[in-house]
């Protein structure tokens, strides 16, 4: 499995997001790495948390394998699923542990193989068996941990 750049945030989280994907959220702290560096909800407005969470993970996986890379290297096609999830009391403060599986795939190659199924489907000799293993092997797959601080919001 290949290993990311964790992200900073020597600078506020909230800025940062805002800056990054124009939306306005309700959080300090930290990406989540840790029970340390929890993200703070602090709000969650019209939002479901489970939602909330979903969005946010999916902010830090895009920031690691695409927006902190160079080009070459950038990853596209970014799912993130959940897998398991637990709630923490640590020093009287609530926290969701969430285990996410990630899937994406080089950008460049995701881009060959949207132009391959194009060009071929529907065509007599193009194998679409072979073109969907081809996405397969192609995917790279990563299990991640984040970290929310709910207390504000229970």
């Amino acid at each position: 499995m290949k290993n990311f750049e964790k992200l900073t945030h020597e600078h506020n989280l909230k800025e940062i997001i805002k800056s990054a994907f124009d939306m306005d959220f309700p959080i300090s702290g930290g990406w989540g790495y840790t029970l340390e560096e929890a993200t703070v909800v602090n709000d969650l407005r019209d939002i479901p948390l489970t939602q909330f969470e979903h969005t946010f993970a999916s902010m830090r996986a895009y920031g690691e394998m695409n927006m902190a890379l160079p080009e070459n290297q950038r990853y596209g096609s970014i799912n993130v699923n959940e897998r398991h999830r637990e709630k923490v009391i640590h020093d009287n403060k609530t926290y969701e542990k969430i285990t996410y599986e990630i899937s994406a795939m080089k950008e460049s190659v995701y881009a060959t193989l949207i132009d391959e199924y194009k060009e071929g489907y529907g065509k007599e000799g193009f194998d679409i068996e072979d073109h969907f293993q081809k996405r397969r092997e192609s995917t790279l797959k990563r299990e991640v941990i984040h970290w929310f601080d709910i207390t504000q919001i229970i």
